[in-house]
């Protein structure tokens, strides 16, 4: 087979540029669509002050965009696949994980809001922006 008629599989950062445009979509038809992109772009910050952890957390205590942390547990679970029998939820595998997990999950976080943040800016989701 030449390589003109093999298919390439998307990247990385085109995996996860795909899954954060499909998010920001669907938070285009939330409630208000402009408190998840305040959120989503904040928590980059809060992620690097406290940690993954405790950003998450507050986004869960504060109830602010649960969409955004419904959408980073399902890029995490499908980007660093599930244990038998581990919580699909990213907060427990957090409390639950080792230390190599928390990293990981850290930088692959911040690398996926990138691209959140990039679509939420594009398409007018930012909280302080007129539509």
């Amino acid at each position: 087979m030449s390589s003109a008629t093999q298919q390439s599989l998307p990247t990385l950062d085109q995996r996860r540029a795909s899954h954060a445009w499909g998010v920001v979509q669907r938070a285009k038809q939330s409630q208000d669509p402009k408190k998840f992109g305040g959120q989503a772009k904040k928590l980059p910050t809060r992620i690097m002050t406290a940690g993954l952890g405790h950003a998450l957390a507050f986004l869960k205590a504060k109830g602010y965009a649960p969409g955004l942390l419904d959408a980073l547990t399902d890029w995490m679970a499908e980007r660093i696949p599930l244990r038998q029998g581990e919580s699909a939820d990213l907060l427990e595998r957090i409390i639950n994980g080792d230390s190599d997990f928390l990293r990981w999950a850290t930088d692959e976080v911040l690398a996926y809001l990138v691209w959140l943040n990039r679509f939420a800016d594009a398409e007018g989701l930012t909280q302080g922006e007129e539509s």
